[in-house]
Order: structure tokens, then C-alpha cells, then sequence
């Protein structure tokens, strides 16, 4: 009877050290397995979960605009004043619902390219009003003309065509002609061919974004989604030096197995540069932990405060000898329109910049730009970016609208918040078939460990306690 006991406990303690034993096993070997079913999935190559995310996104994405409407224009351009603005929106369009377009796949270098089509789509019950909604804003063809044609000849003609035209600094828009474009009365009046629609984003629907070549990750994961060329080019051709180079991803997903000691790069067409972000918090995004990246303040910094910055300063003048933070001057990416591109109400910016407009109020939550990206996939789940448009103002003695100002001025117009956020179904899909694979491994991991320990440690003092009992 005493040997079968013991022999019923030593049996229960080996079948405890088995499991604790194959609980243990089980961790490298199913990290090892998830580590390459995630690199299957995330190539993008026909088949794979990434591609068909990549391809259309399942995310709704919306740009909301708010447009500053400019309150004291007759002083501005009369008195030089301050410009005082109130903001107004949003005024809301759905984007990026158009599949990717002319998908082409080379094998021999591992890329596949693509254009992505522009379309915007107004959505009236998530926006203030309509988009025939009107403001007084900056006069796009007046403002520009001197940075155009800075030759004082070419100006005094201009000036003749903006008086005949009963153009000024500043004019009443609707919230399409501003966004989309419209017929400009003064360039109307010029004598030879040009274009004489202006708007902020014209031209955008029915155009595209790209080609882009991307690296499709089958050869080399760590390189998925990664631009390789940018309409054919590794560089824009608008900046010195490696501020020029295209680097990192489209942002919609990045290389897998993040870790927060990552700094994501990634190209921005918008502002025509690359950038990049960094890790600010860990976040349940509907059941699935996502890791948050921010643009960092430095980002947008002036070379003094970060060196590495000094290849976008362009224009000294400007950039108050290249002292600055805050603004970004990409004329050259805007066939020399005098715009600048900035976080939403100057967010970062230095004070000079924002000491010639009164009505703004940063926020660092409501005006920064961030990425929740998913760690061991490195697909972005949900995202904010957040911009501000404005065009460069300089006073112009030859034409009359600009003539009395006596300093310049960087003249907000609108700032963009372009969201997405998976969807409920997509979120769930997500969890059964990636997140919640790994967590059931994890936990069975655990519990064969845990279990198996428990069991063996418990069956061996049984057992030792029955020989010593036996002993006696």
C-alpha cells in the first residue's frame, strides 16, 4: 500500500515537472512561432492580412479644417496692425476611401509600387455648417505676387491689374473656393497664359499622390513598407543635404516588433519632408495595446536648438537668421508660393512668430500630431495629424494693398486635423487573430508552467513526507 502511494505520488510529481518542463519549452518555441506567422502576415504580398488592409484601408478617415476668419482687415492693411482671427469649424471631408490605384509587383527587388488617390468628400452632419459658408481670409494671388515676381516693373503692372480688378490684402471666400479652388479676378486680368485658379489644396480631387515604390518586406521584414522612391527619386530635389532624402514609411504601418526605444520615421507628402516620431505612452486602444508616438517639439525646432535641423532652414531673412522654431517654409515644394507649414496655432512656434496674430491659443492635446501603432505588428491603428497652413506676407512698395504694411507677416489661414481609428469590426478581427492568438499562447504558457511547478513541488513533499513518516 506504501508503495503504491508512493509510487502514486512520485508519478504526480513527475507529470508536474513534465508540464512545468514543456511550459517552459513552449515560451522560445511559441515566440519563435508567433515571430514568424507575423512576418508572413505583414509583407505585403497577395494573401497576406497586411495586404489587404494596405491595399483599402478599413479605417474611416476624415479631415476636419477650421479656417481663421480674419476680424480687422481694413486696419491690417491700412495701420500695419496686428491681425485679429477667430477660428471656425470644423468643416468636415472623408478621405482616402479610394483603393490604392496601378499596384505594380517586382519580384527582383522586393518592392511593390502604387499611387493613392486624392478625393475629399463633404460631411455635413459632422461639420458647423456648409461649405458655401463664408469668411474673410488672405487674398492668395495678392500675397504672392511679390515673392513671384519680385522684380519692381513686373509689380507696378500687377498692381494695375489688382486695382482694376478691385482686388486687396484680404477677401471674402466660401469654404470650398478657399479649400478646393477658384477663379481669381486679378489673374483673370494678366495677358498671358497662366493659371488662374488659386485654392489651398488645389488642385485634389481627381489627382494622386505618389508613384511610390515600397519595400514589400518578403526578403527582409525589417525593411516592410519602407519608401524606396518617391516618383521615381530617393530625394525631392527641394532641400540640402539628407533633409532631402524620402526616409522611412507612408505611416500607416511600420516594420514589426516595436520597441519603444524606436524612433519611427516617416514621409509626409503634405509637407513635403520626412519626419519622424517618438514614444510618449502605452494605450489600450478597444482592447488591443497600442504604443503612442508624438512629434516631438524638436522636430519643427530652429537649427540653435537642434542642430540637425539646419538643412530646412532656407530663407534667413525669414527665419530671423535661422532663430526660428515653429515653421516650416516649403515655397520651393510650392513652385515658390510663399507658404509655410506649421503645428495648429502655432503650437512650438517662437514668439515673434505669433506676436502678429491675436485669436490663437495652443494646445498641446488638441493640436499635436500622434500615431497609435501596434507594437508587434507595427500596423497604425488609430492617428491624428494635425497641421497648419499660412502663406508668408511681406510689404511690397509698388502694389498698393501691401504697401503700408511695415513689417511681416506669417498669416494663418486654416489648420487640418486628418483622423482615423480602426473600427469596431476591424478592432475584433484584429484581436482574434493576432492579439488574442498570442495572449491564449501566453496564458497557456503560464498556466502549464505555474500548474506544472505547483504539482511537483507538491507530489515531492507529499512524497517526502510519507518516506519520513514510513521511516518512523
Amino acid at each position: 500500500m506504501g508503495c503504491d502511494r508512493n509510487c502514486g505520488l512520485i508519478a504526480g510529481a513527475v507529470i508536474g515537472a513534465v508540464l512545468a518542463v514543456f511550459g517552459g519549452i513552449l515560451m522560445p518555441v511559441g515566440d519563435m512561432l508567433i515571430e514568424k506567422t507575423i512576418k508572413k502576415e505583414v509583407a505585403l504580398e497577395e494573401g497576406t492580412t497586411a495586404y489587404k488592409n494596405w491595399v483599402k484601408t478599413g479605417t474611416e478617415v476624415y479631415r476636419q479644417f477650421w479656417i481663421f476668419d480674419v476680424q480687422n482687415p481694413e486696419e491690417v492693411v491700412i495701420n500695419s496692425s496686428n491681425i485679429k482671427v477667430q477660428q471656425r469649424g470644423p468643416y468636415t471631408y472623408r478621405v482616402r476611401y479610394l483603393p490604392k490605384e496601378n499596384i505594380t509587383h517586382d519580384s527582383m527587388s522586393n518592392t511593390v509600387s502604387f499611387v493613392q488617390p486624392n478625393v475629399a468628400f463633404f460631411e455635413p452632419s459632422l461639420s458647423v455648417g456648409t461649405e458655401d459658408d463664408n469668411f474673410t481670409v488672405l487674398n492668395l494671388a495678392v500675397a504672392a505676387a511679390p515673392h513671384l515676381y519680385p522684380n519692381a516693373f513686373v509689380q507696378v503692372l500687377l498692381n494695375s491689374l489688382i486695382k482694376k480688378s478691385k482686388s486687396s490684402m484680404f477677401q471674402t471666400r466660401s469654404v470650398k473656393e478657399l479649400l478646393w479652388g477658384y477663379k481669381d479676378p486679378f489673374l483673370s486680368l494678366v495677358p498671358y497664359p497662366i493659371s488662374t485658379t488659386v485654392g489651398v489644396f488645389y488642385p485634389y480631387n481627381n489627382t494622386v499622390d505618389g508613384v511610390y515604390k515600397v519595400f514589400n518586406g518578403k526578403d527582409d521584414i525589417s525593411k516592410v513598407g519602407i519608401i524606396d522612391a518617391y516618383k521615381g527619386k530617393k530625394n525631392l530635389n527641394y532641400w540640402p543635404d539628407y533633409c532631402d532624402l524620402v526616409n522611412g514609411t507612408d505611416a500607416a504601418t511600420f516594420p514589426p516588433f516595436i520597441e519603444k526605444t524606436r524612433v519611427l520615421k516617416f514621409f509626409s507628402s503634405d509637407i513635403c519632408r520626412s519626419i519622424y516620431a517618438v514614444y510618449g505612452d502605452e494605450l489600450s486602444l478597444k482592447g488591443i495595446t497600442v504604443y503612442r508616438y508624438v512629434l516631438p517639439p524638436k522636430a519643427f525646432a530652429s537649427p540653435i536648438q537642434n542642430p540637425d535641423n539646419y538643412c530646412f532652414c532656407t530663407d534667413r531673412e525669414i527665419s530671423n537668421n535661422c532663430t526660428y522654431s515653429g515653421v516650416l517654409d516649403i515655397s520651393k515644394c510650392k513652385e515658390g508660393k510663399p507658404v509655410i507649414i506649421s503645428l495648429p496655432h502655432f503650437l512650438h512656434a517662437s514668439s515673434e512668430i505669433r506676436e502678429t496674430i491675436e485669436g490663437l491659443s495652443a494646445n498641446e492635446e488638441e493640436h499635436r500630431t500622434y500615431l497609435d501603432v501596434e507594437p508587434i505588428t507595427g500596423f497604425t491603428l488609430q492617428f491624428a495629424k494635425r497641421l497648419q497652413v499660412n502663406i508668408l506676407v511681406k510689404p511690397a512698395k509698388k502694389i498698393d494693398a501691401l504697401k503700408r504694411l511695415k513689417r511681416n507677416y506669417i498669416v494663418p489661414l486654416l489648420w487640418l486635423n486628418e483622423t482615423g481609428t480602426i473600427g469596431d469590426e476591424k478592432a475584433e478581427m484584429f484581436k482574434s487573430q493576432v492579439t488574442g492568438k498570442i495572449k491564449l499562447l501566453g496564458l497557456v504558457e503560464i498556466v502549464l508552467l505555474s500548474v506544472g511547478v505547483v504539482m511537483f513541488v507538491a507530489f515531492m513533499i507529499s512524497y517526502c513526507a510519507c518516506r519520513s513518516k514510513a521511516g518512523k
